[in-house]
């Protein structure tokens, strides 16, 4: 068991000798690589600058950068698909883990799924898909597996299979003292709890992922455009019927700010077209409106992944970070415990803010039958997460994230509370109980435990709640 050590003084890093250890996949500030190796998805980070970029592509690979980043006091981080929303996976004067080599998926006969860290979900669902099998998991092609599944993992077969950590048999970390260990419910079970849900960084370098895997089934998504000004009837529908609706079916409800605001939906069911209907005209009935824009396709799985990735009409070897364009954005999260008690209240918060979204996914059905304190994600009995997700330039993200918090506070007003870590936000008022609500108290304990000199820390680490 990792016992509490204190670490001497800081050793300048050798970096010649790490190059070498890594076969030459190391790349310092001026290098090509460097510069590219250091972007994140967001380009608000792209003035980040790290002492060092590292590609991993073995487990020792990632053991040597950790060995250099403990003994020279560095920041470290691990980078999968760079889409950490406060840009953590760059971590400035720190070492930036490069796990894209890192990214292999094996589908084995009993149907589970061996996925590299550095996996992105696109290749991972090619790969599930080519083997007959699936996985809940997100919608971005270019989501790295590894920060997903750590945060929770909501997408559109959340509620028949439950999020994308709740799936996870084991994973291999390299811990702070360099340890390879085996996290499962048998091995390592405090870090297996942590691991799942307790976000991204946290705890170490996650190198693997096992995951239990579900024959991939035929699906039928949708999407739904509705008239501006029902926005408010939408809403308060969408809250009460997606209460009440069948696991197989996921339906999300955004808004999209401007004058007037619009009001859309899209979703996912297992079954039919012909059954999923019956179900939607129940949704117009109690909203008293019908879509004026609908689109309603039954798909196999993979196609059906990649209508909500934005893939739908790329090959999939185009639906890569170096081929998709990057974003600029400013965003954060809410939690919905309970349908909103005045659902124009909530419409009303995008009323004139150009470039902005408000998406509610819901929760339910498998999320919600496992116990709040089972695994590390806290929101089991919550009705929807809330993400606000504001487009902006280097120029005016001041003001984005100005306009930002002020949705953010404004949905307490609506009953709205908490957070999702997955849309982590630096300026989260009381973050770590937003995150992580009465799980606190034994994720930080288990940072203690496993890396009681911190070495695994940024500024919302565990270590310092």
């Amino acid at each position: 068991m990792p016992s509490p050590s204190s670490r001497p003084g800081a050793v300048p890093p050798d970096w010649n000798r790490l190059r070498a250890r890594l076969g030459g996949g190391l790349w310092l500030p001026g290098e090509a690589e460097w510069e590219r190796g250091r972007r994140s998805f967001n380009q608000l980070y792209d003035g980040r600058a790290p002492a060092a970029v590292a590609a991993c592509g073995t487990v020792e690979h990632v053991q040597a950068c950790v060995e250099v980043a403990r003994a020279a006091h560095l920041p470290i981080a691990a980078r999968g698909g760079g889409h950490s929303y406060a840009g953590y996976s760059a971590p400035d004067g720190g070492v930036v883990v490069d796990l894209r080599g890192m990214s292999a998926v094996e589908v084995r006969p009993d149907g589970t799924a061996v996925v590299g860290a550095g996996a992105r979900l696109i290749d991972v669902y090619a790969a599930l898909a080519a083997a007959g099998r699936c996985l809940p998991a997100g919608t971005c092609p270019t989501v790295g597996i590894a920060g997903l599944t750590l945060g929770g993992g909501i997408g559109v077969l959340t509620r028949k299979f439950g999020l994308t950590c709740d799936r996870l048999l084991s994973a291999q970390v390299v811990t702070a003292d360099g340890v390879v260990r085996t996290a499962a419910e048998t091995s390592e079970p405090d870090l297996y709890w942590a691991l799942r849900g307790g976000g991204g960084g946290n705890f170490g370098i996650t190198t693997s992922f096992t995951f239990a895997t579900e024959p991939a089934p035929d699906l039928t998504v949708f999407r739904l455009g509705f008239p501006a000004e029902a926005a408010p009837a939408v809403l308060g529908a969408w809250q009460e019927w997606v209460a009440g609706i069948p696991d197989e079916l996921w339906a999300n409800v955004g808004f999209s700010g401007g004058s007037p605001v619009r009001c859309g939906m899209s979703g996912c069911f297992v079954g039919s077209q012909a059954a999923l209907n019956p179900l939607l005209d129940t949704l117009f009935a109690r909203a008293g409106v019908r879509p004026t824009r609908r689109t309603v396709r039954q798909r196999g799985y993979l196609d059906a992944m990649r209508f909500f990735t934005g893939c739908a009409q790329r090959p999939i070897a185009q639906c890569t970070p170096e081929k998709l364009p990057r974003e600029a954005f400013v965003a954060s999260s809410r939690v919905l415990p309970a349908p909103v008690r005045d659902p124009a209240a909530l419409v009303a918060l995008l009323d004139g803010r150009d470039g902005m979204e408000v998406l509610l996914d819901p929760l339910g059905g498998a999320v919600a039958r496992v116990d709040p304190t089972a695994t590390a994600f806290p929101h089991r009995q919550a009705l929807a997460t809330i993400q606000i997700y504001q487009k902006t330039t280097v120029d005016g993200q001041v003001a984005a994230a100005r306009a930002v918090a002020e949705v953010r506070e404004a949905l307490v007003g609506v009953g709205a509370r908490g957070g999702y870590v997955n849309y982590i936000e630096a300026a989260m008022p009381g973050w770590s109980i937003a995150y992580y609500g009465g799980n606190v108290s034994r994720l930080g304990a288990t940072a203690r435990r496993y890396d009681p000199d911190r070495v695994f820390t940024f500024a919302q680490s565990v270590h310092r709640m």
